[in-house]
């Protein structure tokens, strides 16, 4: 399956950059693409006059960063003969959250840029919304660099969960067309309940009925965290592209993401594409 239509979510800081990004991946795939300015609401508050006026008067502030980022969005698409369509939300998290759910039904593939990924309300939403409510592949795009959805190189992190097969499947056609697959397991358990006898030989050869150019690589973690281990490597095969299953916990617990998602969620300097 082909990437048609992109849903680039940003919010009101370094939002022309992420714009910028969201076109050139739709410009690359002659996708359409829909953008959604998000904020999240500040909450009410019960006091005098003075305060109660001056939180108003920030909520509207927030609100017209939003238009003025849509605005420039529809401005950036013109220009670049991109097929579009933009709106803004501004509410509490939760509520952002559905409404990301119920936008995300109707795209391939939602991107996260790196202004509105540093605003952990934005991220930690849209996330939540897509990735595990809408269940949609998530693309996170770093500031610096070149992102692509035909990547070249590409790191799989693997670990022989429902979750990485998900994110495997979901970026197959990437694979495909990719030079290179390498299938990376950290710290491998060879007991069957694990990774089996040969941890990623089953994966290997899935991946390569359909054609991928796959190589496993078991890496020793050293003592050093799954993350750390997963972004060395990548460095050092210079990929251009992780993909890896989203993990997380229960909805009592707000969906605290394990630590290996939450790490690269904040902070990662390669794109990196998520499912579950």
């Amino acid at each position: 399956m082909s990437f048609k239509t992109i849903l680039s979510v940003v919010g009101a800081k370094d939002a022309v950059s992420d714009i910028s990004k969201a076109i050139e991946l739709s410009t690359e795939l002659d996708a359409h693409l829909s953008i959604l300015a998000i904020g999240t609401a500040l909450p009410p508050i019960a006091s005098d006059y003075p305060v109660a006026t001056a939180w108003i008067e920030q909520r509207q502030a927030e609100i017209n960063a939003l238009l003025e980022v849509r605005q420039n969005g529809e401005d950036m698409c013109r220009s670049n003969g991109v097929s579009f369509d933009t709106d803004y939300l501004y509410d509490d998290r939760f509520i952002l959250e559905s409404n990301l759910s119920m936008r995300a039904l109707y795209a391939d593939l939602v991107l996260l840029g790196d202004g509105a990924r540093h605003d952990s309300d934005i991220r930690k939403a849209v996330v939540a919304g897509t990735v595990f409510d809408a269940h949609v592949p998530l693309l996170l795009a770093p500031a610096k660099g070149k992102s692509s959805l035909r990547p070249k190189n590409v790191l799989l992190a693997w670990n022989s969960r429902a979750e990485a097969a998900r994110a495997a499947k979901e970026a197959l056609h990437m694979l495909i067309e990719a030079d290179a697959v390498h299938v990376v397991i950290v710290d491998p358990d060879s007991s069957y309940f694990k990774n089996g006898g040969e941890p990623g030989a089953d994966i290997a050869a899935f991946l390569a009925r359909h054609g991928v150019k796959v190589v496993v690589e078991q890496v020793a973690s050293g003592e050093r965290s799954v993350e750390v281990v997963l972004r060395q490597h990548a460095l050092e095969i210079g990929c251009d592209m992780i993909v890896m299953g989203a993990y997380g916990h229960s909805r009592l617990r707000e969906r605290v993401f394990g630590g290996v998602t939450a790490s690269i969620l904040e902070d990662c300097e390669f794109p990196v594409f998520f499912a579950r």
